[in-house]
């Protein structure tokens, strides 16, 4: 069966409703400190490209074009078989990320690729 994934900002604070927390963020978030983070891995291979992210600048006018290249990041991505894998059996995993704007996230691209990924193997 595959896990249930969430997303949640990572400044959040973790509770222990958010089963594994993984960071997907390329950078560490400003002003966490590992031990406060609470997260089991740093899943940054899987985080959009910095040439992306750069590009994308968290500017809302390029979330569409955003999600379709980040997409296509992660179809090509080597890094999603182990990270699939490894978490296959899991049955919470929590995303957490930074940034402040809770509906133009990587985290929601991430989130529903694998959802079908997991379901889908």
């Amino acid at each position: 069966m595959a896990p249930t994934i969430q997303i949640k900002r990572i400044y959040a604070g973790a509770a222990k409703s958010d089963g594994v927390r993984i960071l997907v963020d390329r950078l560490w978030p400003r002003g966490i400190k590992k031990e406060a983070a609470h997260v089991v891995e740093w899943a940054k291979d899987i985080a959009p490209s910095t040439e992306l992210r750069e590009w994308y600048g968290h500017d809302p006018e390029n979330w569409v074009e955003f999600k379709k290249r980040y997409k296509a990041e992660l179809k090509k991505n080597e890094a999603l078989d182990g990270f699939i894998e490894k978490y296959q059996q899991e049955k919470l995993l929590t995303l957490v990320y930074a940034t402040k704007d809770e509906e133009h996230t990587h985290a929601i691209v991430l989130k529903e690729f694998l959802d079908h990924e997991f379901t889908h193997r």
